[in-house]
């Protein structure tokens, strides 16, 4: 555990754990039935990587993947800066998330590849032809989300445009997104959709004519590409497993079926605060807003710094534990909006400042994401999506 000097909140990323986690896709890739001469190892950075912190996480993942993947250009166009400032290579950006007429001109010009998945796109081709520029496109197929991108029946008539010799768009792939592999152990729903995006892919490449590239296909986010090697393609787009979290209960249970041997994947980030003050409480004391808890016995109590705007959710009032010395601590009361109260009776006999591990690990006991999404009806993707981007981030290597 490392203490963070003057932080009062901290966030520690696991560099060695964010390695593995790309040996295993790697792996799995090698593996995989597709043509592993063409599959390429793509990530996903959008939202703060994670919770993770993109701007820490970049410099341990930028050499060992093929592709970076993005929702925001302002986030890609970041990386672009980052590459530049620091002398690295040019990585393969895309962003997949929406995108405007000039924004379509800023990514054009710095490489960064894109994503057409509604009408809008459209309107940039006129901003893209003011410019003399071309921008590489990855045309985005509806095929059961319900949400970006054309169906494969008006991909003739609405891309139309990308047909045309003058037009600045050079399709480079064509991509789709699951909408139901994480929460069911059989994948007829995903099949379905497999089928749908080759329509797609087909119906696109008629409109491009022989004379364009081969496709470059995917849709495979983490679970697909842990339990669905037929949906590998050309390249994977790793997102919360990148991270050392299963997507869900049911994949994990789909992989120990469908796989000789289950992957181990590793937690990245860790959450510490040290506390605030601690004091004695006398048998009868209320803790908190609402006066919610009430000490049945004499309690000491610490004082942590953080709270629900710092993204530990109110929900875990009078539910959840931190990890003090080792040991299991209860939270006490309400969260409030920067402060939780927690019970370390019997875990410390004096007043010194204590470190508590809101999630992580601390000697052989460990909160995770999932049991702290258990607490607060939700699911481990917002837990550390929500965690503030204001606290900072620390690389342990």
């Amino acid at each position: 555990m490392l203490e963070a000097s003057n932080e009062s909140s901290w966030i520690e990323l696991d560099a060695r754990a964010l390695r593995a986690n790309i040996a295993v896709f790697r792996s799995l890739l090698e593996k995989s039935p597709a043509t592993a001469s063409r599959q390429k190892l793509g990530i996903v950075l959008k939202a703060n990587a994670y919770g993770h912190g993109l701007i820490e996480i970049l410099p341990v993942v930028h050499p060992h993947v093929d592709i970076i993947h993005l929702i925001s250009p302002r986030d890609a166009l970041e990386i672009r800066r980052i590459e530049e400032q620091r002398q690295w290579p040019r990585r393969r950006l895309l962003v997949i998330g929406a995108t405007s007429p000039e924004e379509f001109v800023q990514l054009a010009e710095e490489g960064v590849e894109v994503t057409l998945g509604d009408d809008n796109a459209l309107s940039a081709v006129a901003a893209l032809k003011a410019r003399g520029l071309k921008a590489n496109a990855h045309i985005h197929i509806e095929t059961g989300l319900s949400r970006e991108g054309f169906f494969p029946h008006e991909i003739a008539k609405k891309l139309s445009f990308l047909a045309e010799s003058d037009c600045p768009f050079l399709v480079k792939g064509a991509l789709s997104h699951f909408a139901n592999t994480e929460d069911v152990t059989e994948q007829q729903y995903a099949n379905q959709q497999l089928s749908e995006f080759q329509k797609g892919v087909d119906a696109l490449s008629v409109l491009l004519g022989t004379e364009n590239p081969p496709l470059e296909r995917h849709i495979a986010a983490s679970a697909a590409a842990l339990i669905l090697p037929e949906a590998h393609c050309d390249f994977v787009r790793v997102g919360i497993s990148l991270y050392g979290f299963w997507p869900s209960g049911e994949t994990k249970l789909s992989a120990r079926i469908v796989m000789a041997q289950s992957p181990k994947l590793l937690p990245v980030l860790s959450w510490r605060c040290r506390s605030q003050f601690i004091k004695m409480l006398p048998a009868g004391s209320y803790v908190g807003y609402g006066c919610t808890f009430r000490c049945e016995r004499q309690t000491t109590i610490a004082v942590f710094p953080v709270g629900y705007f710092d993204g530990y959710p109110r929900l875990l009032s009078g539910r959840a534990h931190v990890l003090v010395n080792g040991h299991r601590a209860p939270v006490l009361g309400r969260v409030m909006m920067n402060h939780i109260v927690v019970d370390v009776t019997g875990v410390t006999s004096d007043e010194s400042s204590l470190v508590a591990t809101l999630l992580g690990n601390d000697g052989s006991e460990s909160v995770s994401a999932e049991m702290l999404a258990g607490w607060a009806q939700t699911i481990h993707y917002e837990i550390v999506t929500r965690i503030g981007s204001h606290l900072r981030r620390i690389v342990i290597e």
